[in-house]
């Protein structure tokens, strides 16, 4: 499987392909060859068979007939007289005839009882038994021809060897010549059956088989011993290693000498089973042609079912690194799932131009939003910053004013201490007169610098009244501000949540800001208030001063008058010196309120500040956005 895996998907289809024919033709070609090797055999085995009982019925007939014409000869008159009357000329005459007409026969030849040869087919083969009267009569053949049979074992082996007398191998059929009137025996006739003439006899059925291409037919007779009595394969060429037999046994034969025998007919293996082998070669032929047309088959097929799937595979290769969604996918009219996939990628390659194509146009939005957003915090940083001044200026002044007013409030701890002594000075009489002049023009001198340090208490109010108004309008601007900044957080959705929440905290400190500019406001009208009885108590006191002194310079009057007078400037410094500690408690609350004014302008400044980090990283983010969808072209 990992030899698999190294394959692309049209070399795995073709050779699955492949595998699966193969193991569909396999088992079928066994079972062929399996049932042609068993019907090949069973016919060969048939063919053998018929051929090996062709054989015996030949040679039993071939033999039987030999016998039956070596029997009619025995009776042959001239035969009969050439014995009983010597005309041997007249029957080596027949001899010679008959052997000629019956070429099987490798010679007749007539004994008398004693063994000597007294007439045959041919001369040369009656001058062979010459003088051999001995040997004849030892003969098995000859004994057995005097008992008037055939003995099977005698003529079996007999083909076993030559005979000594013809040199070659015969079946000696020996017969007793009876005579006719007495039916005593007066002779023998030897008839050689001439053994290797049996090639003849099984020429036919060899040349069937050499017809039928099988070179290595072989036709055998094996004696019951298991001797080999004929075989039609020549002496010197090689035996069969791997043969395949046949055999005929002759039980009941009609000729005497076949009984027992064994008709024995084989080939070689190889070219009894040549067919198979041809079969087996065409076989594999036909296999291989199979293959090569399933390879060429498969290799279409996979290529038909690959080739869209690589341009689909090319096509995502060059939009990935290419980052270009206007390629098109082409429609190859597959209605299968291959083109089911090819729609389907076209149609996701379609949705993804078109989401593409909205990120791009909402990163461009996103980008203008978020340049706005950061100009719109720019904006109003600076005026938080100009607010952050002005409120330290504020500040500043307030604390500048606390210690007018703690001046002014130890002024007139003074005033009220000089008034106690100008009562003790009325009390002591005229004699006080001049320091109580001198103290009147002390009082008048604090009552101008106490009027100068009111009148500037007051323009110091109407500067804190025009700063409250500043802090009041800045935070009505960043109110605006931060109104303007939730709509465009409610717009931009779950990106601009996060700044929506620091647009409602602005929004919440400017209107904080709102309430502490109004508190500050109906503070410093009431201290415009306190100041205006003051200056008006002082402008009385010193025009009092003035006409006190004035009359105590020119007129002189009396103790009474100025002690009013005092008691009436005593009052007047009480009053002032009240509206004095009033002016600084409350300008202790503008410094107060002016100090949480700063504190929040600086959370506030904090809190911008945390916004304009947020706005940056949300222009990193829209920056982000922007690149990742521009490289994708559309």
């Amino acid at each position: 499987m990992r030899l698999l895996s190294g394959l692309k998907l049209r070399g795995r289809l073709t050779l699955w392909v492949c595998l699966l024919l193969v193991a569909a033709l396999t088992p079928v070609v066994l079972v062929g060859v399996h049932v042609i090797r068993r019907n090949l055999e069973q016919q060969v085995q048939g063919v053998l068979h018929v051929e090996a009982q062709a054989l015996q019925d030949l040679v039993e007939a071939s033999l039987h007939e030999r016998e039956a014409n070596a029997r009619a000869w025995t009776e042959d008159a001239i035969v009969r007289g050439a014995l009983l009357f010597d005309t041997y000329a007249k029957s080596d005459a027949v001899l010679a005839s008959l052997n000629g007409r019956h070429t099987t026969f490798a010679g007749l030849v007539l004994f008398t009882p004693d063994g000597r040869a007294v007439s045959a087919s041919r001369p040369e083969l009656r001058q062979t038994f010459a003088g051999r009267e001995q040997e004849v009569r030892a003969a098995p053949w000859f004994q057995t021809a005097l008992e008037d049979r055939l003995d099977p074992a005698v003529l079996t082996g007999a083909l076993t060897k030559k005979d000594p007398f013809l040199a070659r191998p015969v079946m000696p059929l020996a017969l007793p010549v009876l005579s006719p009137i007495s039916g005593a025996r007066v002779g023998v006739l030897l008839a050689a059956y001439d053994w290797g003439q049996l090639e003849a006899v099984v020429t036919g059925a060899l040349q069937r088989s050499h017809s039928r291409g099988q070179k290595s037919f072989t036709l055998e007779i094996l004696a019951p011993d298991g001797g080999r009595l004929f075989s039609s394969r020549a002496t010197n060429a090689p035996g069969l290693t791997d043969a395949v037999r046949a055999e005929a046994r002759d039980d009941t034969a009609r000729f005497a000498a076949g009984k027992g025998w064994r008709f024995v007919a084989a080939m070689d293996a190889t070219e009894a089973f040549l067919p198979l082998r041809r079969f087996l070669q065409l076989s594999l032929l036909a296999v291989a042609a199979l293959l090569l047309l399933a390879v060429l088959a498969a290799w279409a097929l996979a290529r038909g079912v690959t080739r869209p799937i690589a341009t689909l595979s090319a096509l995502v290769t060059r939009v990935v690194r290419e980052g270009d969604l206007t390629q098109k996918v082409e429609a190859h009219g597959h209605q299968d799932e291959v083109g089911e996939l090819a729609s389907a990628f076209s149609r996701m390659m379609d949705h993804l131009r078109e989401s593409t194509t909205s990120l791009q146009q909402a990163t461009r939005v996103l980008g203008q939003t978020v340049g706005e957003l950061t100009q719109a915090t720019e904006q109003q940083e600076r005026n938080l910053t100009r607010q952050g001044v002005a409120i330290h200026e504020t500040q500043v002044t307030a604390k500048e004013i606390q210690q007018t007013s703690q001046l002014a409030a130890e002024r007139s701890q003074a005033v009220l201490t000089l008034v106690a002594r100008a009562r003790e000075a009325g009390g002591s009489g005229q004699t006080a007169l001049g320091a109580s002049l001198d103290g009147f023009e002390q009082l008048r001198d604090h009552g101008t610098r106490l009027a100068e340090g009111i009148s500037t208490l007051h323009e110091r109010t109407h500067q804190i009244g025009g700063i409250t108004q500043t802090v009041k309008d800045l935070a009505d601007q960043s109110n605006m501000l931060a109104l303007n900044a939730a709509i465009e957080a409610a717009r931009s959705g779950e990106h601009g949540k996060g700044f929506g929440v620091v647009a409602r905290e602005i929004r919440s400190l400017a209107d904080q800001s709102i309430q502490a500019t109004s508190r500050v406001r109906d503070i410093l009208d009431a201290i415009r208030g306190g100041i205006r009885d003051t200056v008006a108590l002082s402008e009385e006191g010193q025009r009092r001063s003035e006409a006190g002194l004035a009359q105590v310079r020119e007129s002189g009057q009396s103790l009474r008058e100025l002690t009013d007078i005092i008691q009436d400037n005593a009052s007047a410094a009480q009053q002032i010196a009240a509206a004095v500690i009033q002016q600084n408690a409350g300008i202790a609350q503008i410094f107060g309120a002016v100090t949480d004014l700063s504190r929040m302008m600086d959370d506030t400044l904090q809190a911008m500040h945390g916004t304009q980090r947020m706005t940056h990283a949300l222009r990193g983010v829209a920056e982000r956005m922007e690149s990742v969808a521009g490289v994708w072209r559309v």
